[in-house]
């Protein structure tokens, strides 16, 4: 069967992204061999065995991987907290007095 044109967009990734993403779920979710990963994404297995150790290590730190970095839509869902300003202690300029 040929490959459609959406399934090829996750077999096939073309982006950076996309196929270090693509490499890692193989990896821990499919449960691919790095070597099989390697050879089908072309990368070095040496290369996916350090993307590995360095995503796990994040994942450990709690740092959110370049993927799923946060955008503006994330930013602005967040409840926006009430400005407040502060009456100063002094006038800013002194009145003249009649």
């Amino acid at each position: 069967m040929e490959a459609s044109h959406t399934s090829r967009f996750f077999l096939e990734p073309k982006t950076t992204f996309q196929r270090q993403y693509e490499a890692l779920r193989a990896i821990f979710v499919a449960g691919e061999s790095i070597d099989q990963v390697a050879d089908r994404l072309g990368y070095k297995s040496s290369t996916l065995r350090v993307m590995a150790s360095r995503f796990r290590g994040d994942c450990r730190r709690g740092i959110t991987p370049p993927f799923f970095s946060t955008t503006d839509a994330d930013v602005h869902s967040e409840p926006a907290r009430p400005k407040t300003r502060r009456a100063p202690n002094h006038p800013k300029w002194r009145t003249v007095e009649s």
